[in-house]
C-alpha cells in the first residue's frame, strides 16, 4: 500500500461538467403563429457527488437562438440570447464495458432574456420580450474515460419551458411565448476535481 494507491482509491466529491451543442426548438406564441429557431447552447456545471452514482449540479448556461418567422407585423429574422441557471439531479451509470459510462441529468432551470431582436424588412425591434421564465430539462451523455480525471463524449439534451415570456407594452408585438421541444446534440466534458 502506498500513497499512489490511496489517491487512486479516493473518489472525488466534485466534478466540473461542460457541454455544448447545436439543435432547434419551437417558439409557441399565444396570439401569433409558432416558428422554429436554431440553437447554439452550452453549460458549465459544478456537480456534487452524493455517492458513486448520484449527484446534484448547478451552474450557468448560455443559449443563442436564431431563425426566420412571420407574425402580424410581417416576415422577420429573430435572434435571442438567454442566460440559464439550472438545478439538476445527476446519475453516473458505469457499464460493464471498460472506460465507458452513461451520464444522465434531469432537473429544472430558470432563464433570462439578455438579448432579443426582431429584424423586419424596414425596421428592427429590440427587447420585445424580457424577464425570467422556468422549465425542465433532461440530458444523457455517452462518456468515455480518457485520462485519470477526465472523460468526454456525446451529449443529447432536451428542454421545454413551463412559463411564458411576456412582451413589453411598447414593443408593437403584444403576445406571450415560450420555447418547447428544444433539442440539441453536442459534446460533453467531465473533469473530476
Amino acid at each position: 500500500f502506498n500513497l499512489t494507491q490511496a489517491q487512486d482509491e479516493k473518489e472525488s466529491q466534485f466534478d466540473l461538467i461542460g457541454y455544448g451543442g447545436i439543435g432547434y426548438g419551437i417558439v409557441e406564441n399565444d396570439n401569433e403563429p409558432n416558428y422554429n429557431l436554431n440553437s447554439n447552447s452550452g453549460e458549465i456545471l459544478l456537480n456534487y457527488n452524493i455517492n458513486k452514482k448520484f449527484g446534484i449540479a448547478t451552474g450557468i448556461g448560455m443559449n443563442e437562438l436564431s431563425g426566420n418567422g412571420f407574425n402580424s407585423v410581417g416576415n422577420f429574422y429573430h435572434e435571442r440570447r438567454l442566460l440559464k441557471v439550472p438545478l439538476l439531479f445527476t446519475m453516473d451509470i458505469k457499464k460493464s464495458l471498460e472506460n465507458f459510462r452513461i451520464f444522465v441529468n434531469l432537473g429544472f432551470y430558470g432563464q433570462n432574456i439578455i438579448k432579443d431582436e426582431y429584424r423586419f424588412l424596414n425596421t428592427t425591434q429590440k427587447e420585445v420580450f424580457d424577464g425570467w421564465n422556468f422549465g425542465a430539462q433532461i440530458g444523457i451523455g455517452f462518456v468515455f474515460d480518457m485520462f485519470w480525471n477526465m472523460s468526454a463524449g456525446i451529449n443529447l439534451n432536451g428542454q421545454s419551458d413551463f412559463s411564458k415570456f411576456e412582451s413589453n407594452n411598447n414593443a408593437g408585438i403584444n403576445d406571450k411565448q415560450k420555447m418547447k421541444d428544444l433539442s440539441s446534440i453536442g459534446i460533453i466534458l467531465i473533469i473530476e476535481l
